[in-house]
């Protein structure tokens, strides 16, 4: 009987050319080796299965190859090649730091880094799991790794970069390993199931990819445990699911449908379906929000490189993105990853999951309903440009101001929405439109004095304010909703700016309109301004009486 041996091994790459998804790596390699600029340590990071020890045999392989090809890769003939193939060679040295790790093992380590290649031009030394090293092998380790002899190559590889020294860091060349594209396992895994003649069908290879997340090594594995499962050799969508026990894909389809008719009940009995096969319910909600997801990508042309899919999947996606807007599709992926969140913290994880689903199958109607209302209180270009030439013009007197009659204070903005959006004949509501805007321009100054008076006793009484800083401006006068106000100063300008904010409360609380304001410095002499700071009181005063002035240069003094 033949042993088996596992596909992990059977078609681990021995070329640069073979490794999957890492061509920023092998590439840099093959252009390190040709150029003869190779760096004597490297630091191989990233996820578990993706390469990292693999590309560190090849770099060995390759930099003792006797005939080197032009494109950087080892020849395969040559008798230092054939004694890697044979795991014989005695230039390379691989140690397992996970069960190595002590102060005596890198000792060692460093012992034999004296002796010279007996054959060759490198003696290559692999340390797998670095990080497992101890603080003190890592320190026994540095001045090695430091000052190597010429003819040592170091190549460190570990999962856990953070858990490396920076004073290893600095001393290696660090090349980060990607995780693996699910189209580039996928495509792996048809070639070795070719290899091995095993009928295969496109959306199972996929699903093992996908659910390798990123590591061939993990994927490779999987593929072996299903092919064997299998008595016909062929590998299958709905042997692959079951075996790796993952949920139809046809469920989330089901129900999206669901949630977009608003049917309640069949969201329940499919949920509970999902439950009885043994599904936990954090894994069904993970892969709902990916679902949706998946169809907002799906709605847009310029994402569909993104949809990481079956071909057969895709209209299937399509169709239910022109089901809806956006919109809604969003709202469920923000409700899947609440319920995403709070999952472990729940006593009743069943509950919250059926909750969730009962505030999805809502989500559609409401988003309809705010779209109609919108709608319904929307205006036409025609009806906005009617709206506009409907407005009287505003009457500005001398110096740029406006006539005080011509304030408005408040109006019933909502009652009058309802109003002018009940009119049914265009004539109509253009007409009544213009009543309005003539009642909010032709309010009386009154209108605003009293509100202001209110708001100063409000202020006195609410917020126990002793002064309003509004009343302290020296002139105002009002354009349209906006109020122009002219301080003696800017220090009164700051205090009205940290005023306003009571000015907002008050007005949202009793009015339906919050007036603007706009602020400015009074041109008017200083003589003529009302001393307010310490510093003008001073100056003020100085004029009056110029020996303080003669008093202040004498001594020096600054008046704050």
């Amino acid at each position: 009987m033949q042993n088996f041996v596992v596909s992990a091994r059977k078609y681990r790459p021995s070329t640069f050319e073979t490794v999957v998804g890492q061509a920023h790596i092998t590439t840099t390699l093959k252009n390190a080796i040709r150029t003869n600029h190779l760096a004597q340590a490297f630091l191989f990071c990233g996820p578990r299965g993706v390469g990292k020890t693999t590309c560190a045999r090849i770099l060995a392989k390759t930099i003792n190859c006797e005939n080197l090809q032009a494109d950087g890769e080892a020849c395969g003939t040559c008798p230092s090649c054939q004694s890697y193939q044979n795991n014989n060679s005695f230039n390379i040295h691989e140690l397992d730091a996970a069960s190595n790790n002590s102060v005596d093992d890198i000792r060692n380590l460093n012992e034999q880094v004296r002796i010279p290649p007996q054959y060759g031009n490198y003696k290559v030394y692999i340390i797998d799991e670095v990080h497992m090293l101890s603080q003190a092998a890592f320190n026994a380790f540095l001045k090695t790794l430091e000052e190597p002899p010429r003819y040592a190559i170091f190549i460190l590889a570990t999962t856990e970069k953070h858990k490396i020294l920076p004073t290893i860091l600095s001393r290696c060349q660090i090349f980060d390993f990607n995780r693996i594209k699910i189209s580039d396992i996928s495509n792996q895994l048809i070639k070795v199931a070719q290899s091995e003649g095993i009928e295969y069908e496109d959306e199972g290879l996929r699903i093992i990819a996908q659910k390798a997340d990123g590591g061939m090594r993990d994927a490779l594995s999987m593929f072996d445990m299903i092919s064997t499962f299998s008595a016909d050799k062929k590998i299958s969508y709905a042997q692959v699911i079951t075996n790796l026990h993952i949920l139809d894909s046809d469920y989330y389809f089901r129900i999206t449908d669901y949630i977009l008719d608003g049917n309640v009940g069949s969201l329940l009995v499919v949920f509970d379906e999902i439950l009885q096969k043994g599904f936990d319910g954090h894994h069904f909600i993970l892969g709902l929000a990916d679902h949706f997801r998946n169809v907002l990508v799906a709605s847009d042309p310029a994402t569909h490189s993104l949809l990481e899919i079956g071909d057969d999947k895709k209209p299937l996606f399509l169709q239910q993105a022109s089901r809806t807007s956006n919109g809604v599709f969003l709202n469920l992926l923000s409700l899947a990853s609440t319920v995403d969140l709070h999952y472990k913290n729940s006593k009743n994880q069943r509950l919250l999951v059926e909750l969730c689903l009962l505030k999805m199958a809502n989500v559609p109607a409401t988003i309809a309903s705010i779209e109609a209302e919108k709608k319904k209180h929307s205006l036409t270009e025609s009806e906005k440009q009617s709206f506009k030439t409907a407005q009287p013009s505003l009457v500005v007197k001398d110096q740029g101001k406006l006539d005080r009659s011509h304030f408005k204070a408040t109006i019933n903005i909502k009652e009058s929405v309802k109003v002018i959006s009940s009119q049914p004949d265009a004539t109509e509501f253009i007409n009544f439109s213009a009543e309005i805007i003539n009642e909010i321009q032709n309010l009386s100054v009154d209108g605003l004095a009293k509100a202001k008076e209110q708001y100063i006793q409000w202020l006195k009484t609410e917020i126990k304010a002793p002064v309003s800083h509004w009343s302290l401006a020296i002139e105002e006068h009002f354009e349209n909703t906006t109020c122009y106000l002219t301080f003696s100063n800017d220090l009164l300008i700051e205090d009205f700016q940290k005023e306003k904010a009571h000015i907002h409360r008050f007005f949202s609380l009793h009015y339906d309109r919050i007036p603007q304001f706009e602020t400015r410095i009074s041109d008017q002499p200083v003589a003529e301004i009302k001393p307010y700071t310490n510093s003008e009181k001073f100056n003020f005063l100085g004029k009056k009486h110029p020996k303080i002035l003669l008093l202040k240069a004498r001594l020096g003094l600054e008046a704050n």
